[in-house]
C-alpha cells in the first residue's frame, strides 16, 4: 500500500512538471506562427505597393491614349514657333495650352496655369448663384492658406480676396490672376522655350517621353454641383 502512493506521487510530479513545459513550447509555437504571419502580410503589402508604383510610372512616363499623341503629332512646327513670339500667343493657342501645362508639370508648378484658367473661366460666368458657388471654390483650392494647389501670392493680394469673397463680382481674382500671370511668364516661359519639349515641337522632332509625377485632379466644373459653363477651354 506504501509502495503504491509512492509511485503516485511521482507519476504526480511528473505531470505537474510536464505541464508547464509544454504550455512554454506551445506558447512559443504559437509567437512564431504570428511572426511569420505578421512578416508575410508586410512582404504582400510592399509587394502591391511596388506594383501600384510601377503601374502609377509606366501610366505617367509612356501614355497611350490615342487621342492625346494624335493631339501631339498635330502641332506643326511653325504653330511651335508662333508660341515663341509671346506668352499671349502661347495661352491663346489651345495645343500651347496643353503643351505649357505639360511642362509646368516637370517642374510641379502646374497649379499656376490651373488657376488662370479657372480665373479666364469664372470671367465668364453671370448667374449671381453661380459667380458665389465658383469664387468660394476658386478660393478654397488655389487662395486660402494650406490650400491643396495653392499659388504664390503676396500678404496683401490674399487679404483683399479673403475680404471680398463674401460678395464676390467678375473682378476679384483679376490682381491675383495678373500675378500668377506674370510670374509664368517672367520665369515658365522663358524656360520652357528652351525645354527639350518645346525644341522639340519647332525642329519637327518625335516626342521624348517625359517623367512627369501623377496628374493632380483637374479643377472642372465637376466640382460645382448644378453650376453650368462654357469647359470648351478647359482640359
Amino acid at each position: 500500500m506504501e509502495t503504491s502512493l509512492v509511485l503516485f506521487s511521482q507519476l504526480n510530479m511528473c505531470e505537474s512538471r510536464e505541464k508547464p513545459f509544454f504550455k512554454l513550447i506551445h506558447g512559443s509555437a504559437k509567437e512564431e506562427t504570428s511572426k511569420e504571419a505578421k512578416i508575410r502580410a508586410k512582404e504582400k503589402r510592399n509587394r502591391l505597393s511596388l506594383l501600384v508604383q510601377k503601374l502609377e510610372f509606366h501610366e505617367e512616363t509612356h501614355p497611350s491614349r490615342s487621342g492625346q499623341l494624335a493631339q501631339e503629332t498635330r502641332i506643326s512646327p511653325e504653330e511651335a514657333m508662333m508660341w515663341g513670339e509671346s506668352f499671349e500667343k502661347l495661352l491663346s493657342n489651345k495645343d500651347g495650352l496643353r503643351t505649357f501645362t505639360r511642362f509646368l508639370k516637370t517642374e510641379f508648378s502646374e497649379e499656376n496655369i490651373e488657376f488662370w484658367v479657372a480665373c479666364e473661366d469664372f470671367k465668364k460666368s453671370k448667374d449671381p448663384q453661380q459667380i458665389l458657388l465658383k469664387a468660394k471654390a476658386i478660393y478654397e483650392k488655389f487662395i486660402q492658406s494650406d490650400a491643396p494647389q495653392e499659388v504664390n501670392l503676396d500678404f496683401h493680394t490674399k487679404e483683399v480676396i479673403t475680404k471680398g469673397i463674401i460678395q464676390p463680382t467678375l473682378h476679384c481674382f483679376d490682381a491675383a490672376q495678373s500675378r500668377v500671370y506674370q510670374l509664368m511668364e517672367q520665369d515658365s516661359y522663358t524656360r520652357f522655350l528652351k525645354s527639350d519639349l518645346y525644341l522639340d515641337l519647332v525642329e519637327g522632332r518625335p516626342q521624348r517621353p517625359t517623367n512627369l509625377r501623377r496628374r493632380s485632379r483637374s479643377f472642372t466644373c465637376n466640382e460645382f454641383q448644378d453650376v453650368k459653363s462654357n469647359v470648351s477651354i478647359w482640359f
